[in-house]
């Protein structure tokens, strides 16, 4: 079969089963991999066979083009502002997990190497799958969304550091590690130069023509990736390089927006590839060892990573959302696999197993992220019994002797940052909860009432003297925590006006029917407040222009709070 039949029947044959796992609301991974399990029997129907080698290649240049994109989309500076629950549990998290699954491997029989890459393959969590779902949700701005991504961040690092150093090698590895590091050093520093005195005349010439530009880059993506391959390193840190020097161009945007559709076309071949190498007739071999590995991996990966935010001083609820949000395997392990297997590291069987788990744990993550607070709930009593850092929340609050409080305020960082502002002009006596514990430091340094909590806790509301209460905002957009705010003040304090947030209409109807006196939704009501501004700016431009300058004045502000913010955490 010609190579234009080969990738036209993998394209429809992808299409349509991604459509139907689009349908079934599934992440897409899954879909291309089963794409690959299908169509070499299908193929096999009408005598046509396939040339793995030239999907193979189609789809190393695939890695390549997700690297790059990855290298240009990264924010290095990130790492330095997302704390140490991030930068040093990721780190600890992936150390932990690599060495446990290691040992087990080699408990379960494989070699030294092959145990390697198991330990490997579960170390890492999928960034496009989780990043994609809490998107979805609206979650990437919350707390535990912003500790997740710091972790994929991190755990992003690690893996393509794990990358560099997976080439055939001779003599010993103490020899091949030296070298290894000496060649990436050297090729660090050249990047550096290039980037910096190279490329910005090179760019700066062809500014006027996005196709040349376009040309350009996928030109360096090449030339990094073959000079890479031609030392004996990989060519996807090639492409992830060429990615990074790009990244500080002022074209990366329109460089990604032009790229994403070939990384898109070749990641498709690279997953059907897989599917394509996964052996059937192997299943019953790998079923008992799956088993064994899933169990031990969904046991150990949340416990780990809900130990690390409770220790790191994050409540219950926050510390248990980040850790079911990373239970999968990365796109990264997939990677890792393939060139294990590729390198003669790994055998078939045990590729196998590893694809199958990558569907099964990516699957799952779709659900696990859907579900997390009804998960949460249904856990909590669990939780409570197994949790060695809880007396660390009480440790956090604010309520000097002789000050009583009017006014509670759920939800300082974001909506609240205004209201609270707003309530002081007021003279409203405000008392803040928030589950940011670097929020609480804040707000103690600035000697406001506060307490440290999760609002859904039935423990931190009991601590609130409701009856006094004659205001009640809640900026949390949880449908549960402002059902049970909600009920708990009206059964001891009729009177208090209760206002809340929520993220659908659905969900603002319901809360009306609890007993809300006023529902936020606040993209409805972004709309509103644009609406207000044309239909006041729209015969004054000087006024538009004041406005303009006053939010500048107003985000500069919250940017230093939040840096300030950062400098409160927990003692270790």
């Amino acid at each position: 079969m010609d190579i234009f039949t080969e990738i036209g029947l993998i394209i429809i044959l992808a299409s349509l089963v991604a459509y139907i796992f689009k349908l079934l609301k599934q992440p897409l991974i899954p879909a291309y991999v089963v794409a690959g399990l299908l169509v070499t029997p299908l193929a096999g129907l009408f005598g046509l066979s396939f040339s793995k080698g030239t999907i193979w290649t189609l789809s190393e240049i695939g890695i390549a083009f997700l690297l790059f994109i990855v290298g240009m989309e990264i924010e290095i500076k990130k790492l330095k502002t997302v704390g140490l629950v991030t930068t040093l549990g990721g780190l600890v998290s992936s150390i932990v997990l690599f060495l446990f699954m290691f040992g087990l491997s080699q408990v379960l029989g494989l070699a030294s190497r092959s145990a390697l890459y198991m330990g490997l393959v579960f170390a890492f969590s999928s960034t496009m799958v989780v990043v994609k779902l809490l998107s979805d949700k609206r979650e990437l701005g919350t707390l535990h969304g912003r500790i997740v991504v710091g972790r994929l961040l991190t755990e992003d690092f690690l893996a393509i550091m794990v990358l560099s150093f997976l080439v055939p090698y001779e003599g010993s590895l103490p020899g091949f590690f030296v070298s290894t590091l000496f060649k990436a050093l050297l090729i660090f520093f050249g990047a550096t130069l290039f980037a910096r005195f190279i490329l910005p005349p090179l760019f700066k010439r062809a500014a006027t023509d996005m196709k040349l530009i376009f040309l350009l880059s996928l030109g360096l993506c090449f030339f990094t990736s073959m000079l890479l391959h031609s030392i004996g390193l990989s060519i996807a840190i090639g492409g992830f390089i060429a990615g990074v020097i790009l990244a500080n161009t002022p074209y990366n945007l329109e460089i990604i927006s032009h790229v994403k559709p070939l990384r898109d076309f070749f990641a498709t071949l690279f997953f059907v590839s897989l599917g394509m190498g996964f052996s059937l007739s192997t299943v019953g071999d790998i079923l008992i060892p799956m088993f064994i590995l899933l169990i031990v991996f969904y046991t150990l990966k949340p416990l780990l990573g809900f130990m690390i935010c409770r220790f790191f001083g994050y409540t219950q609820s926050t510390a248990f959302l980040s850790a079911i949000a990373l239970t999968q395997i990365s796109e990264f392990s997939l990677i890792i696999a393939s060139v294990g297997r590729t390198l003669g590291h790994i055998s078939d069987e045990l590729f196998s197993l590893i694809v199958l788990v990558a569907i099964i744990t990516i699957s799952l993550t779709s659900y696990l992220i859907k579900y997390d607070f009804r998960i949460y709930r249904k856990l909590q009593g669990l939780l409570n019994r197994i949790d060695i850092f809880k007396h660390r929340e009480r440790e956090l609050h604010y309520l000097p002797k002789g000050q009583d409080y009017n006014t509670l305020l759920v939800g300082y960082n974001r909506l609240g940052y205004h209201i609270l502002k707003k309530l002081q002009v007021l003279k409203k006596r405000v008392l803040v909860i928030d589950f940011n514990p670097e929020v609480i430091h804040y707000l103690i340094s600035q000697k406001i009432q506060c307490i440290y909590g999760d609002i859904g806790d039935i423990e931190i509301l009991q601590r609130i003297n409701l009856k006094k209460l004659e205001l009640v905002i809640s900026t949390v957009p949880e449908e549960y925590d402002n059902k049970l705010l909600i009920k708990e003040t009206t059964k001891v304090n009729k009177h208090a006006i209760l206002i809340v947030t929520a993220q659908t209409v659905e969900s603002a109807l319901e809360l009306y029917d609890a007993g809300a006196d006023y529902v936020v939704v606040p993209h409805l009501l972004g709309g509103e407040y644009l609406s207000i501004l044309l239909e006041e700016f729209t015969s004054d431009l000087r006024r538009l222009i004041d406005k303009k300058l006053a939010h500048i004045e107003e985000l500069k502000k919250r940017r230093n709070l939040n840096n300030r913010a950062h400098h409160f955490r927990l003692p270790l």
